[in-house]
């Protein structure tokens, strides 16, 4: 693990460092191995278009359609604070999460912790290089969670990537000790049947469980094989962070086949993914409740014994979900929003083409009670702004904007920027507020955007794929009272009861 703290003194150790492995820059560059073809989980990159798309971007520009490349444009409602540029890592920026005043942000590389004390001067605590795709992050207490979800030669920050075909590679979960800021340690690391795509914490007094979602078996993998049909389950003590390990890998969808009872997807379902476990889980701790976005899937399953987790309810949408991406509860729990990641993130799908429904959000009720309750979908959301055809943009990671008595979301959509919208109204749900840039480039298409767009005492925090860290604040009637809602911690897939 190679640690960049005070900027005045990261020169001088980014020359040490080198010097004594010789590995420096090959670590900062490298990128995400070809052993977990998932969407999502490749790095930022490049693909040509053809001459009448460039055409199109560039009429669409001169009509004011789009805004211009790099160009900055927002709702009257939204005002950009701050914006913090990549610094020594350079991979793709990933995802959030919240501790008093600092901000822990993922990339592909590793993650840095900001000091987000004064909003409009954001300060880099630490910066520690740790690469391993794709680098999702949570927090609890004094330590901090990384998954990997790229094959590496073994579990150490220094390592390499690695073919998943050969047995001696390592795909998990790392915990950091940080309860100095400045200075995260290594304290544990458990590899997990298939890597850590993405992870949710469910804590505890004494412990933390974390669900790890991932997916993609094969048969030439010794450490992902198929079925797959489940999530691992690692209980981590908090005082013997060390002896963390997997307690169970419950399965999600029983059934026949070699992969179990998830979604068999194409050919019998055309253009949807075929579910070989979880992308990603939304835990709502004070009500017992989780809910899943698994691939071909969306599930709510109760958590009233989190290392044994039990399925309610399991909801398919064969016309217009491509791939169930992640999911949010509302406060009362009463409703659930889940993402549709149409072409892995890496696509341009925010334009007429594709239309409102696909790529966008689902918007279910939970109706009944107890384990009788059922998913019953209302409604879809996506943005209301066409974007270029050189924009990767889709549903993305969001979070609540805490207000008493309405559902309000706040939302990344990759190149299409951060949405604030509402779903009070489950079958209405309109937007209130946008931020949006330019596209990457107007004559290919560049992975960018804002990966996560999350609420935090009283800013929206945005991990920008390419370009860095920004941070919003909105002024609306409509959001103002959740001001006053102010959290010790934040992991949005860790859903709190902000009321209770």
């Amino acid at each position: 693990m190679i640690l960049f703290s005070n900027p005045r003194t990261r020169r001088r150790r980014l020359a040490v460092a080198a010097a004594a492995a010789g590995l420096l820059a090959t670590l900062l560059t490298a990128q995400p191995a070809a052993a977990t073809p998932d969407p999502g989980d490749g790095p930022v990159a490049e693909k040509g278009v053809s001459e009448r798309t460039r055409a199109e971007v560039r009429e669409a520009l001169a009509d004011g359609e789009i805004p211009g490349q790099d160009e900055i444009v927002h709702s009257d409602n939204i005002e950009h604070l701050a914006h913090v540029p990549k610094d020594a890592l350079q991979g793709t920026n990933s995802d959030l999460a919240f501790q008093g005043r600092y901000a822990f942000a993922g990339n592909y590389d590793g993650f840095t912790i900001y000091d987000i004390g004064n909003p409009k001067a954001p300060r880099t605590v630490a910066q520690v290089l740790c690469p391993g795709s794709q680098n999702d992050v949570s927090v609890s207490g004094d330590l901090l969670f990384l998954s990997t979800d790229s094959s590496r030669s073994d579990s150490s920050c220094n390592s390499t990537t690695q073919p998943a075909t050969e047995k001696s590679s390592w795909e998990g979960m790392k915990v950091f000790d940080i309860s100095d800021k400045t200075n995260p340690k290594y304290v544990a690391a458990v590899e997990t049947a298939c890597g850590s795509h993405t992870h949710s914490l469910v804590p505890e007094r004494k412990n933390v469980y974390i669900y790890v979602s991932s997916y993609s078996p094969n048969a030439t993998y010794p450490d992902c094989q198929p079925p797959h049909d489940g999530i691992s389950v690692i209980k981590v003590p908090r005082k013997a962070p060390e002896k963390a390990a997997v307690v169970g890998f419950p399965v999600l969808f029983p059934g026949e086949g070699p992969d179990g009872g998830g979604n068999p997807g194409s050919p019998t379902n055309p253009g949807v993914s075929k579910t070989t476990g979880c992308h990603d889980i939304t835990v709502l701790p004070g009500k017992d409740l989780a809910a899943g976005a698994c691939m071909g899937d969306g599930i709510l399953f109760s958590i009233a014994d989190p290392e044994h987790p039990k399925v309610i309810d399991q909801v398919q949408d064969n016309v217009n979900f491509a791939f169930w991406h992640s999911a949010t509860f509302n406060q009362k729990a009463n409703k659930v929003v889940f993402t549709d990641e149409l072409g892995g993130g890496g696509a341009a799908t925010c334009n007429a083409a594709t239309g409102p429904d696909r790529g966008a959000d689902g918007i279910y009720d939970i109706v009944g009670k107890g384990d009788k309750r059922k998913l019953v979908f209302r409604s879809y959301f996506k943005i209301p702004r066409h974007q270029a055809d050189t924009e990767n943009c889709v549903a993305h990671n969001g979070s609540l904007i805490p207000v008493k008595g309405r559902d309000i979301m706040v939302q990344a959509w990759y190149q299409g920027g951060i949405s604030v919208w509402d779903f009070t109204d489950s079958a209405k749900p309109k937007e209130i507020a946008y931020f949006d840039r330019g596209p990457l480039s107007t004559d290919t298409l560049k992975s960018g955007g804002s990966w996560s767009a999350y609420y935090y005492n009283g800013h929206i925090y945005s991990n920008e794929i390419a370009r860095g860290f920004d941070i919003l604040r909105i002024n609306d009637k409509r959001t103002a009272p959740a001001r006053w809602v102010h959290m010790r911690e934040l992991n949005v897939q860790t859903q709190p009861d902000y009321f209770d």
